[in-house]
């Protein structure tokens, strides 16, 4: 599985290293270089989103369907067309069209990707597992966005063609790199209930765990990364006087975190209980939004509050390298067997309706209400605290901390009884 794990390695670096080329530029190449306006520019970020919500509830039914490999060839192709679309187009119309097939393609990518891993992986090394595709995530949007932030040229359409027609090359190069790849049967899952004849989605409403994960993903993407773009900047231009420059050193400083860290937090991750792990990246984001407010309504020098606003993104991206070897393995292990595929379409819809409430509430809040919008998501956080302390009194001591299986300790129904194995 080793083969496999690592070609789904490659597929999550090239499509993050795809989308970082294109997706921060998308307002500035629809409004001024194809001078479609700013409101057409609103409306293709509008579809790109809305085109997401759309596709991500069939994605699941087509997983546990088809498989995953077939839904993410499929995805895969419609981004392609959809990026290089884009790139030619001059007129609204087709210019939408072309940002909602980008949009569904690359939004399908996800749980498709995520099924995969969760297949050519066990339980115990499922952690590892994640924390690798994020890591290559952030490093492959980075890097993207870097390269593509060098080959623009506003006074030039060619340079955001050629833009697009890379993207479009990546995604079919991962069509090249996928097409062969033998997934493995996805192992069973210990304490997660069986798969029953009931509709996927019914079933999954009725699982309760899962039903409060979703509830907590909402709350920990509407309170951080929905806030990243829109609330969280808009306050540090209006409140603290940062630069736009020194907000750019602040997001840098959020994927350094998170590149730096990733694997040095995963030992104390593994080790731990996922709630628990959770339960204190709330704690961490509160201290963030504090040192927030303390950039922004705080009467220091601006060279301090620029500190204070970069300590708060690092901060942020630390709590990020704690969830990802945590939030989403822990959907795979609640997951029936062979509805992986559901459970993760349908947290990345959760996760996608969070990424579109958090800028339309934070944004106009971190404008101009700066003492409400600290208050408001430091709240958020710490109710981010709460929900993960209560979902894991609904977890297995095995979901809950994987590691257990390592021991000779076996859990069940909340007890534990020693194994006589000799």
């Amino acid at each position: 599985m080793g083969a496999a794990m690592r070609r789904i390695h490659v597929g999550n670096a090239l499509s993050a290293f795809g989308l970082g080329f294109t997706v921060p530029y998308l307002y500035v190449y629809v409004a001024q270089v194809r001078g479609l306006g700013a409101m057409t520019a609103g409306l293709v970020l509008a579809v790109f989103a809305v085109a997401a919500l759309v596709v991500l509830p069939f994605a699941g039914r087509a997983i546990v369907r088809r498989g995953p490999l077939p839904v993410l060839l499929t995805a895969l192709v419609m981004a392609a067309i959809g990026a290089l679309s884009l790139g030619l187009a001059g007129r609204a119309p087709t210019v939408l069209l072309s940002a909602a097939a980008l949009g569904a393609g690359s939004a399908v990518m996800q749980p498709a990707l995520a099924t995969m891993i969760v297949d050519c992986s066990l339980s115990e090394t499922r952690s590892r597992a994640f924390a690798t595709q994020f890591f290559l995530q952030n490093l492959g949007l980075g890097v993207g966005g870097l390269i593509g932030g060098h080959l623009v040229d506003t006074s030039s359409a060619a340079s955001f063609t050629l833009l697009f027609a890379i993207e479009a090359a990546m995604f079919l190069l991962l069509v090249l790199v996928m097409a062969t790849l033998r997934v493995p049967h996805a192992p069973r899952i210990e304490g997660a209930p069986a798969r029953s004849d009931k509709g996927s989605w019914k079933q999954l409403l009725g699982n309760r765990a899962m039903v409060q994960l979703c509830v907590l993903g909402f709350v920990l993407f509407f309170a951080c990364y929905g806030q990243f773009e829109s609330g969280l900047s808009a306050y540090g231009v209006e409140a603290a006087g940062i630069s736009t420059s020194a907000l750019g050193t602040a997001l840098a400083a959020n994927t350094a975190m998170i590149v730096v860290a990733q694997f040095a937090v995963l030992r104390f991750v593994e080790r731990r209980k996922r709630s628990r792990v959770i339960a204190l990246v709330g704690l961490i984001w509160a201290a963030a939004w504090v040192t927030a407010g303390c950039a922004g309504l705080g009467h220091g020098s601006r060279e301090m509050a620029t500190a204070a606003f970069v300590s708060t993104y690092a901060l942020f991206g630390l709590g990020e390298a704690m969830l990802s070897p945590t939030v989403t393995p822990l959907v795979a292990d609640l997951a029936p067997e062979g509805m992986a595929g559901q459970y993760n379409s349908a947290f990345a819809l959760v996760k996608q309706l969070a990424l579109a409430v958090g800028p339309a509430v934070g944004g106009p809040m971190g404008a101009s209400l700066h003492t409400p919008y600290i208050v408001t998501f430091l709240l958020f956080s710490l109710g981010i605290t709460y929900l993960a302390l209560r979902l894991g009194r609904q977890l297995t001591p095995v979901q809950n901390q994987p590691s257990l299986r390592k021991s000779r300790v076996v859990a069940q129904g909340g007890a534990t009884a020693k194994s006589l194995a000799a």
